[in-house]
């Protein structure tokens, strides 16, 4: 919202969340209604096709926020170096609301104003009469309307909206309140409503000029440039005549400059032209490399997750993971989707963050669940994560952490794999286990002398039952043969503290993958299940508490963090990827993977002093 918002702030269907779109319902039930109805010449190609256009802009815009957001995430030419967060996110998640209030007042000109239906799919002199009226009437007035708008009145009450965003990303562009919105509305109607009332219009004009906004809205908009130096060598008045993204920043970060809509030439001739544009086009263009300290590598879950990271629906992205039951209508997306990540060969950077001296990336390893659990994968993923090691070592990256199924026994036991086929290995690879047993302890409740162990056994789980059974707690298991594996494992003196049982009456259960639905139902009302896998378990009691899979809360100056981290909540991170933070932040030298550990009171102190804190995120099944 703005500062203080003014009349006509809010959308009107702003209520209506999604829903929205149940308003072009009856215009397109009669559009397409009248284009059966209707044969021959009768039939009016511009109103059905409005609705198509509006599906297109939908996906163009799509488009451009996954590539800019990819862009941004590991390109070196980015404009403003600083941080996107969930507040801009959330402010920005509406930018669909122009693209519907367009294709409501399409529906409206063509019904009611004269020769606005049945257009010819082209006319020469309609499109002539479209630039010139673009680059004379629309790009005049919009100057003039968006310097009025930077007076105090006006931009506390409407324009500060758009401008709460100081990093930009290409929807930032159409992000206004309503009754600022409808002002550009009219202004951008005056071409091709000029057009209808001619007898010039066309479908190509109608269609293209939208489409040209979009494209120099959204181009503009981006934190990184992407206008090549060669086209104004070749054509210098260009750059009187199109702006750049680094151009249009500046107005994001000096307000007072930089005014134009798309031409720069009324800038130059009110003298509002900022000084620096062409020193920062400059600069934007050479770029500043910057080499990660720290890579967390995490992998797809199921087929519907490419959507929710960080380049995939930012709406989506900026909540904890949840399926989707709408989302089987993008099913051809996503089948394409597991067959382009099933064939490409390397890790890729989907978020990049800044915390104290320490540069992070998250890289993502093209591969599934289901896939992970396929034997046959096993040596491909090897391949795929130990290229991505290598190449963050190449980079200078002082540790790669391993998380989700990156770091499984069977997989490559826990990092070892990597370790032994690459011994001169400088990066530090950290599989997170001692900060995650951390993590899990610091759960527990006071005063619980007695814990029931489930589910598979693990690094995590041998470590969580040494550290316990130290601190003189009663580890608990129903099953002989992990009991008895248990017990081999475990020092001698501390057997006494292991306990093969007969009944399942622990108040606080430690769950690990492969824990059954039967166990669950064996447990009694109000038990705790606290997880100690990197996957949260089914729930399936309602009358129980289930924990959260370890994780803790980032710090507030944690940069750059916008999307929810699979299903934790927001500025919430899992444990596993914060040990990695901390093992660079103080400078550790030792890996921490195989049956390595850096110990679970270091891990945990360590974190609590850099700003970390404890998450108790608990809920009922």
């Amino acid at each position: 919202m703005a500062s203080q918002p003014g009349p006509l702030t809010q959308w009107p269907w702003q209520r209506l969340g999604n829903f929205k779109y149940v308003l072009l319902a009856p215009w397109v039930a009669h559009s397409m209604h009248k284009f059966m109805a209707d044969s021959g010449e009768q039939r009016d190609m511009t109103n059905f096709l409005i609705f198509p256009i509006l599906l297109l802009r939908l996906l163009y815009s799509q488009l451009w926020i996954t590539f800019s957001r990819f862009q941004t995430a590991k390109s070196k030419h980015r404009i403003v170096d600083k941080s996107l967060d969930f507040d801009q996110v959330d402010r920005e998640r509406n930018w669909d609301d122009q693209i519907i209030l367009t294709a409501l007042f399409m529906y409206m000109a063509n019904m009611v104003v004269p020769g606005a239906s049945h257009l010819p799919w082209w006319e020469t002199r309609g499109v002539v009469l479209i630039i010139l009226l673009h680059m004379g009437p629309v790009e005049f007035i919009y100057y003039w309307l968006h310097r009025a708008l930077h007076h105090h009145f006006l931009y506390s009450r409407y324009h500060s909206h758009h401008h709460a965003s100081v990093v930009t990303e290409p929807i930032t562009s159409v992000i206004h309140p309503f009754a600022e919105e409808l002002s550009y509305f009219v202004l951008f109607a005056i071409p091709p409503m000029t057009g209808v009332l001619t007898g010039t219009a066309s479908i190509a004009a109608v269609v293209g000029y939208p489409m040209y906004i979009d494209f120099m809205n959204y181009m503009g908009h981006c934190n990184f440039e992407l206008v090549p130096k060669w086209l104004f060598d070749v054509f210098p008045p260009l750059k009187y005549l199109m702006y750049t993204p680094s151009f249009h920043s500046l107005h994001h970060t000096q307000f007072r400059t930089n005014y134009s809509l798309f031409m720069p030439f009324y800038d130059y001739v009110y003298g509002t032209i900022d000084k620096s544009s062409d020193e920062q086009y400059e600069r934007s263009l050479k770029g500043k490399e910057e080499r990660p300290h720290v890579v967390h590598l995490t992998h797809l879950t199921n087929l519907q997750s490419i959507y929710h990271l960080r380049f995939g629906f930012s709406s989506l992205a900026s909540k904890p993971y949840t399926p989707k039951y709408y989302m089987w209508i993008m099913w051809p997306l996503t089948l394409a989707s597991m067959l382009l990540t099933w064939i490409y060969g390397t890790a890729f950077t989907a978020e990049r963050n800044r915390f104290k001296k320490l540069i992070m990336e998250t890289r993502v390893v093209p591969r599934y669940i289901f896939q992970y659990k396929s034997s046959s994968e096993r040596d491909a993923i090897n391949t795929l994560i130990e290229k991505a090691i290598l190449q963050s070592e190449e980079e200078g990256a002082k540790v790669i952490s391993l998380g989700l199924l990156n770091q499984g026994s069977a997989l490559n036991g826990y990092g070892e794999l990597y370790l032994k086929r690459n011994s001169l290995l400088k990066t530090k690879i950290v599989d997170g286990t001692s900060l995650a047993v951390a993590v899990v302890l610091n759960s527990v409740p006071q005063g619980i002398n007695s814990i029931l162990l489930v589910g598979n056994l693990s690094k995590m789980a041998y470590f969580l039952s040494l550290t316990l059974c130290k601190r003189g707690v009663q580890v608990e298991t129903v099953q002989k043969d992990k009991y008895e594996l248990l017990k081999l494992q475990l020092p001698p003196e501390l057997h006494g503290h292991l306990v093969l049982s007969d009944s399942y009456a622990s108040e606080v259960w430690l769950v690990g993958d492969g824990v059954t639905d039967q166990e669950q139902l064996r447990a009694s009302k109000g038990i705790r299940f606290i997880p100690f896998t990197q996957f949260p378990p089914k729930l399936v009691r309602k009358d129980c508490i289930y924990h959260c899979t370890p994780a803790m809360v980032v710090p507030k100056t944690y940069e750059n963090l916008h999307t929810c981290e699979n299903w934790l909540p927001r500025r919430v991170m899992s444990a596993w990827r914060v040990a990695g933070i901390v093992h660079a932040l103080e400078e550790w030298n030792g890996h921490e993977c195989g049956d390595t550990v850096t110990g679970v009171e270091k891990a945990w102190h360590a974190a609590l002093a850099h700003g970390f804190l404890p998450f108790e995120g608990c809920k009922l099944g």
